[in-house]
């Protein structure tokens, strides 16, 4: 069975892990809060809050540091400020990440962000991404369902007018990577801070690659190709 392309009706990145390394940067902020409540945020915990909303990420630290009875709500407050100073500082765009959104742009293929971050941050992570390299901004806010629900995705394409089966959805977390195949969209996963390959069933049906850098325009029209019968 051979393909050929089909049309590519849009690019959906997520931001933390995948467009740039700020996932790093919320290492910071959430081991200092940690330690502001006199604890040590382990690893394991760390890694589980990768993708999730803050709420979720807030009861995993309280819990982790044996203390579920904190106030979610000073604690996502006292983490945010601290992580915006860090975010005003710049972040560090993923290998190959900003030139294959560059290269899309180009194109003129419409774009979106997709991230379980909230607004006031995305704004400032956006003096380091750009603005202009998105034609919608969906926030972690901004829907009444956040990843692993399909609502982000959903909401991204019908802003761009755009059937999720013809948009790539670019994603480095099981969250986001289950959010987009529950949308209908193309998947592809890029690892950064979880190992995604020996996830039972995460991957089925995902495009699953080492770096952004071995992606391009051409690699992406591909992947939303439709079945075309024998290539003679």
């Amino acid at each position: 069975m051979g393909f050929v392309a089909g049309d590519l009706a849009a690019v959906l990145f997520d931001m933390d892990g995948t467009l740039v390394d700020s996932e790093k940067v919320w290492d910071v902020g959430l081991a200092e809060l940690a330690a502001r409540y006199g604890g040590v945020l382990s690893a394991a915990a760390r890694a589980s809050m990768i993708g999730t909303s803050m709420a979720e990420s807030m009861a995993i630290l309280h819990a982790d540091i044996g203390q579920p009875w904190r106030d979610p709500t000073e604690s996502v407050t006292w983490l945010e400020a601290r992580v915006r100073e860090l975010f005003s500082d710049g972040l560090v765009w993923r290998p190959g990440a900003r030139e294959l959104l560059a290269e899309v742009r180009a194109a003129g293929v419409p774009t979106a962000l997709v991230t379980a971050t909230r607004r006031h941050l995305v704004e400032v992570a956006l003096l380091t991404i750009g603005a202009a390299n998105f034609d919608a901004v969906v926030c972690g806010d901004e829907v009444d369902e956040t990843k692993p629900h399909p609502a982000p995705y959903r909401s991204a394409a019908a802003l761009l007018g755009a059937d999720p089966a013809s948009c790539v959805a670019i994603e480095d977390s099981p969250t986001g990577i289950a959010s987009a195949r529950a949308a209908g969209c193309v998947v592809v996963a890029v690892p950064a801070e979880v190992e995604l390959a020996g996830i039972d069933g995460l991957t089925d049906g995902v495009t699953l690659v080492d770096s952004l850098a071995e992606l391009d325009l051409a690699a992406l029209r591909r992947l939303v190709g439709v079945p075309a019968g024998p290539v003679a």
